[in-house]
């Protein structure tokens, strides 16, 4: 069977999530139009297990699009400096301005996932974080922000599989970090985290969406056509372009002048 018509496990086939995902795409260049017409400003929150399919989903949402619009930030651990802050101090710093979608790959809610089962706050910073949390967002949808909240719920039989392909794959080694090896056998810790975090922050001003990622494709179908229903957006009419004709003021041979240069050799 051709590749492109090998079925995923959700019944579609290659190349029917190639073209769905080609037209969601298309939607949301049409959002980000209307992002920078409008001025508006919207904050994607992405969180979820290791291995829950985050970074495949965003790569979906942004690989056709302007990174000046669609700004990715994936914070690595805090810095000595930045531990001396207050905790959402280094997060805030990457809010959108008008025009701009800012997507977080993790979030301030590492506190209530991988800070707390892993040991690197008390639970007394972690119950703190889950009270404040509600009235922090309340203050960023407040101003304006429009805060959209995913979570990616992979089961276990299927993270198992992951990270065993990771475990055998060279392209996707650099992926399993000692602190995803750490927190392969935490499932249940997180798995409390996760229900605590939910009980606390999914409110009505910022409530959480929860995708269930066992089949990455079908993910990524359903939170980017969730994304485009959670953005009022409308097509912006942009004048037909129409390439002018090229001078030939000064024309001259332009490939006899690079004779000689360093050319990387054409082995394909």
């Amino acid at each position: 069977m051709a590749k492109h018509s090998q079925k995923t496990d959700q019944g579609l086939t290659n190349k029917q999530y190639e073209e769905k995902l080609r037209d969601l795409q298309v939607e949301l260049c049409r959002l980000q139009d209307w992002v920078k017409h409008a001025g508006l400003r919207v904050i994607v929150v992405f969180e979820g297990r290791d291995a829950a399919g985050k970074g495949g989903t965003i790569r979906a949402i942004t690989e056709r699009v302007s990174p000046r619009v669609f700004r990715l930030v994936a914070l690595p651990a805090p810095s000595e400096r930045e531990r001396s802050q207050m905790y959402v101090q280094r997060y805030v710093h990457h809010f959108p301005a008008a025009g701009e979608i800012v997507i977080f790959d993790r979030s301030w809610y590492n506190r209530a996932g991988v800070e707390s089962v892993m040991g690197f706050c008390t639970k007394e910073q972690t119950q703190k974080f889950l009270d404040v949390c509600p009235f922090f967002e309340r203050q960023i949808t407040e101003s304006g922000i429009i805060l959209i909240k995913y979570w990616m719920e992979v089961g276990k039989p299927e993270q198992e599989r992951r990270f065993e392909a990771r475990v055998q794959d060279p392209l996707r080694q650099w992926k399993l970090s000692p602190m995803d090896v750490e927190s392969w056998s935490r499932w249940y810790d997180y798995s409390h985290a996760r229900d605590r975090m939910l009980k606390a922050t999914d409110t009505p001003e910022a409530p959480w969406f929860l995708v269930r990622s066992d089949s990455k494709k079908a993910a990524r179908l359903n939170c980017i056509t969730h994304l485009l229903s959670s953005i009022p957006y409308k097509k912006v009419q942009h004048p037909k372009v129409k390439l002018p004709a090229r001078s030939n003021k000064g024309k001259y041979d332009d490939q006899a002048s690079l004779k000689g240069r360093n050319f990387v050799p054409e082995k394909y």
